[in-house]
């Protein structure tokens, strides 16, 4: 066993300072500090606050449906028929189709083709747009044929989904 240590003696009378006589800020420096942390806290907070309010969603506003008008049930042969109807088809492999059986593989060239269908004369020419998307297409594809359609003036675009057994 080894000898207790000495207690430690000041080397001289003025090193040693009384409890009464230290001032307060050699009690005050064994604490720690939270006002910067606090601020920092606070200046997340803000940050967390003000970064949430700009990240709205973007939605595609869907009137309600007419009451007056009469609602009748037609089939797709049926709208085929109409001269007012232009029907693309957006198959399970995100290719679209047009009713001339052609393919538009960009959506520069789904408004290229849906100007052609519209024609020259707006007033004339259909005025109505059927998109037929298969359940497994992505909706990405879909956005963006509806999104063409009204940029040509389309008024009326309906959105159906089919199954690959339907065709």
């Amino acid at each position: 066993m080894s000898a207790p240590n000495p207690p430690i003696q000041p080397e001289s009378p003025e090193d040693v300072t009384p409890l009464a006589l230290r001032t307060r800020d050699e009690s005050e420096r064994d604490e720690l500090d939270m006002t910067p942390m606090v601020d920092v806290t606070f200046l997340l907070l803000i940050f967390f606050m003000v970064t949430a309010a700009f990240s709205l969603q973007k939605s595609i506003e869907v009137p309600p449906p007419d009451q007056q008008q009469s609602a009748r049930a037609r089939t797709i042969e049926e709208l085929e028929e109409d001269d007012d109807f232009v029907i693309v088809e957006i198959r399970s492999d995100n290719s679209v189709f047009f009713p001339d059986g052609s393919e538009a593989p960009s959506e520069q060239e789904v408004l290229v083709k849906l100007r052609e269908e519209r024609g020259r004369d707006v007033a004339a020419g259909p005025s109505s747009l059927l998109v037929l998307a298969y359940g497994d297409c992505r909706h990405e594809t879909v956005v963006m044929v509806l999104d063409a359609g009204n940029a040509v003036g389309m008024e009326d675009v309906r959105l159906a989904t089919v199954d690959e057994t339907d065709f």
